[in-house]
């Protein structure tokens, strides 16, 4: 796959150079109260880039790593769509990078690869996050009740969000 650009971020398929600082990224408090991990996150990530299901870009600003975001398909004829996720570093939220980034992979997978339909699924408590979605033309379709369990053993709520072709916010 040829290297995106988005109007902040550059994304770029992630290779093994790239697993030291992503592990770095998935290790601070914040990301990984979502992404959680065993001991070796650089050996999940290295696992994540074997996945041919997975295709994971790392998100770059200003020549740094910031994060990483991949996405799969559902190729099934009558249910294609193609699903997102994503985690960025916690020094640069706030900026505007997770929202270039995913409107940067969401016009890629709509133009490039023909998908009619997105989804993605946050965290129902991760505001932020929601919110950084909704900017790309997302939409809350529902909540996932008990959709994951946390660090912390209890099982956690998660919102389905999707976004139609059409309601590409660009």
């Amino acid at each position: 796959m040829t290297v995106l650009r988005g109007a902040l971020v550059t994304l770029r398929p992630t290779t093994d150079d790239d697993v030291p600082a992503l592990a770095a990224i998935r290790a601070t408090p914040e990301v990984r109260a979502r992404w959680r991990g065993e001991d070796d996150l650089e050996a999940e990530i290295r696992s994540d880039l074997s996945d041919p299901d997975v295709h994971p870009l790392t998100i770059r600003h200003q020549e740094r790593i910031v994060g990483m975001i991949q996405w799969y398909t559902e190729d099934e004829p009558d249910y294609r769509h193609a699903g997102i996720d994503i985690f960025l570093d916690p020094a640069a939220h706030g900026a505007g990078l997770g929202t270039d980034a995913v409107r940067t992979l969401a016009v890629h997978l709509v133009d490039d690869h023909g998908h009619h339909r997105l989804v993605i699924d946050p965290a129902a408590d991760n505001l932020p996050a929601i919110r950084c979605y909704e900017k790309v033309g997302f939409k809350p379709v529902g909540v996932m009740r008990q959709y994951e369990r946390g660090a912390d053993g209890t099982w956690h709520d998660g919102l389905l969000m999707d976004l139609l072709a059409p309601e590409l916010l660009r």
